[in-house]
């Protein structure tokens, strides 16, 4: 049962749902300028020192909060369906979890759809990874990779093509309802459609329409549900029920078990998507905590 601070949310996410129903569509700029996927968006804390970088040609920043070990990274990778998302929509939560596991966080600005559909993305995640294995001299076992929603395809795809270039793997990954299926053929884009607050079907369809532009859905690189999991780190797969991604997650987190993939599947009871954002409730709080202790305890 969510929390009162999370009801409360929800009932306002709904509310603006109901409100852009019949609307005439906003552009792509406009929609990228009120970006905020989980209520109000927050700012990075004071205390976190921001420090842009060019990273392989893609604009990145890195996050430093107090008591990090610089020698430690996390890659973060936002959400947007690809065509949304920045710094200033997810930057609090990449360094909230950066803070949780006393680590650096790499934030990344790859490129966006429809401008730059598919492989843009997953190229310049591949590039990131690469300058700081490579450039930077970190140790695969000294990062992890954490994405919400789009970035956590998009963490899968990077473990997968990192895999099958023989290269070394980050020490874990952490997936918050993670879009691993572009062919939009979960259950749950069905039977949740009542319940999530943030998306619809149609919505969905739209943004992996832009993204694929004309690509097979079933690619692995855009759809990690239909790659080969064998050998990938451990994972932390977290997510709502109130989600229309719900069956990504859960589907994602049987096939990397049925993998050998160490994996654990967290699930929030009525939550919505990328419920880690909502600042301020208990439900992401208690996530936070269990990721930061995630993080702690395999990287080195």
């Amino acid at each position: 049962m969510p929390s009162p601070s999370m009801e409360e949310l929800i009932a306002s996410l709904h509310e603006r749902q109901n409100a852009a129903a019949g609307q005439p569509p906003e552009t792509v700029a406009e929609e990228r300028a009120g970006f905020a996927p989980a209520g109000p968006v927050h700012p990075i804390p004071d205390d976190v020192r921001v420090t842009e970088v060019t990273a392989a040609g893609v604009k990145a920043h890195w996050l430093d909060p107090p008591g990090g070990d610089p020698g430690r990274v996390l890659l973060f990778l936002h959400g947007g369906g690809f065509r949304l998302g920045s710094l200033a929509s997810d930057g609090e939560l990449a360094a909230r979890l950066g803070r949780a596991g006393r680590m650096r966080v790499l934030f990344p600005e790859y490129r966006l759809a429809p401008e730059h559909p598919f492989p843009a993305a997953i190229d310049d995640v591949r590039a990131v990874w690469l300058w700081l294995r490579e450039e930077q001299g970190t140790a695969a076992d000294s990062i992890a990779v954490a994405g919400d929603s789009a970035g956590g395809g998009l963490t899968v795809a990077l473990l997968v093509a990192t895999r099958d270039a023989g290269g070394d793997l980050p020490a874990a990954a952490v997936l918050m309802s993670p879009t691993v299926d572009l062919t939009s053929s979960g259950p749950s884009m069905t039977d949740r459609v009542d319940q999530d607050p943030i998306s619809t079907p149609d919505l969905l369809r739209e943004l992996a329409s832009d993204y694929l532009a004309g690509a097979d859905p079933r690619t692995p690189l855009a759809s990690p549900l239909y790659a080969t999991l064998t050998g990938l780190p451990p994972m932390l797969v977290q997510v709502g029920t109130a989600d229309l991604l719900f069956s990504d997650a859960e589907r994602l987190t049987s096939a990397a078990s049925a993998a050998g993939v160490d994996v654990r599947l967290e699930i929030g009871e009525g939550l919505p998507h990328v419920y880690q954002l909502m600042l301020g409730t208990p439900e992401a709080a208690d996530a936070t905590e269990r990721i930061g202790r995630f993080l702690r305890e395999r990287v080195r």
